[in-house]
């Protein structure tokens, strides 16, 4: 039988939920779909949100050739049979999913069909494009950013499951309460419908309804089955991240060897240490971000299964570590005033004055050099006018932050530290 995610794929920009900012009306992708000019893309978003049916969509809106491969088990060969068969073809896409496992020679195959226009690449990614993608072909490709649903959006894709499977089954499915099923899918459309589709399994009834409780116990009991597609992934990545995060080295230990023993890309394990490394650590511990990075070329350079030890030692040094994450708050803080306030003007005295001209109209002028000052500290103004004296960083309370925190009462009262 068809998957219930399956049956309701969407076929037309119309009908695919989400994915405003990208597909809405008069959104940049939509014009570019409805243009005609479509470039190469990469698709970077998590799991379950649409990358795939967009892609056919955008092949089937402009009636164009569509090949689709799995990075997991594709290889240069199927690359170039795809590219040999596209050159018999006018403005053909090739579809690749889980592009970030492409090793650097299977992504070098694809830059000469790119480059010549004999394929249109669509790649679909759950990692930063910037670091699984080579340059090479990044350059050559426009990258647009999925986001996951939100709760209005996964209660319409509900709805629209259940009237599907009135009209196809003749149930009628009345759901009571959504929060359990929202909770097990976590914003993945894919993981929301599986989850369905095994609650309505279990019920023989043509009248189902559908509650918290009754979700919990199905999904707990075929919790395999739920998870066939291995989105288990994803949850066992979170429960490392909160273990290293909750300071257990044990707990961190063990999730990292159940990641190892299930084959999980050893750069993919150390690339989320560095992360966490500096998002939750930061300036409590800075040698940890400094062993993050060392972690992350070793493993580079060794491999499995040798660096399975390198990855247990940092995994230990992060777990055990003071934390913080006085920096990540600090730079969200900041993103947010960007966003609200716009580009504000950088002062006059801070500004660069490379030409005569530039210094005539006051760039640079009244700028104190701090090394001229004692101790190499002067008080003047670096934030615009409008946004003077905001607070972005609070430090942490830790021994290394409250010395931060010290240096900066002495310097900058009117921040409030």
């Amino acid at each position: 039988m068809i998957p219930l995610a399956e049956q309701l794929r969407p076929t037309s920009l119309d009908t695919y939920i989400g994915q405003e900012h990208l597909v809405g009306k008069n959104s940049i992708l939509r014009t570019l779909i409805e243009s005609g000019k479509l470039p190469s893309m990469i698709l970077w978003g998590p799991p379950g949100i649409g990358k795939t049916t967009l892609a056919m969509i955008i092949s089937k809106t402009l009636n164009r050739p569509f090949y689709e491969l799995s990075a997991i088990n594709s290889g240069v060969k199927d690359v170039r049979d795809v590219i040999e068969k596209a050159k018999k073809e006018e403005g053909a896409i090739l579809f690749i999913d889980e592009i970030h496992r492409f090793n650097k020679s299977q992504q070098d195959s694809l830059l000469g069909a790119v480059e010549r226009g004999i394929i249109t690449l669509i790649g679909a990614t759950t990692e930063n494009p910037s670091f699984e993608v080579i340059s090479a072909l990044l350059s050559r490709c426009q990258v647009y950013i999925l986001k996951e649903f939100g709760k209005d959006e996964m209660i319409q894709l509900l709805k629209q499951a259940t009237h599907h499977i009135k009209n196809t089954q003749g149930k009628n499915v009345d759901i009571k309460e959504y929060e359990a099923l929202m909770r097990i899918s976590g914003g993945d459309a894919r993981k929301l419908l599986n989850a369905l589709e095994l609650v309505l399994n279990n019920e023989p009834n043509a009248e189902i309804e559908i509650t918290n409780h009754k979700v919990q116990t199905i999904i707990q009991q075929n919790l395999s089955m739920y998870d066939k597609k291995g989105e288990m992934h994803y949850d066992i990545i979170s429960a490392f991240i909160k273990s290293m995060r909750g300071s257990d080295p044990n707990a961190a230990v063990y999730w990292l060897a159940r990641m190892i023993e299930g084959g999980e890309d050893p750069l993919f394990i150390a690339r989320r240490i560095l992360i966490f490394a500096s998002e939750d650590i930061g300036n409590a511990n800075p040698n940890a971000l400094l062993l993050a990075n060392a972690c992350f070329d070793a493993v580079n350079k060794i491999g499995y299964p040798e660096c399975r030890i390198v990855l247990s030692q940092t995994v230990v040094y992060m777990a055990t570590s003071i934390k913080s994450n006085s920096t990540y708050k600090a730079i969200g803080n900041a993103l947010d005033i960007v966003r609200r306030t716009g580009d504000l003007s950088v002062p006059l005295h801070i500004r660069n004055a490379p030409t005569k001209l530039m210094k005539d109209i006051g760039y640079g002028a009244d700028y104190k050099y701090a090394h001229d000052y004692q101790g190499n500290f002067v008080d003047q103004e670096f934030l615009p006018d409008e946004i003077k004296g905001t607070k972005f960083y609070e430090p942490g309370d830790n021994p290394k932050e409250r010395e931060t925190r010290k240096f900066l009462i002495d310097r900058w009262k009117k921040y409030g530290y």
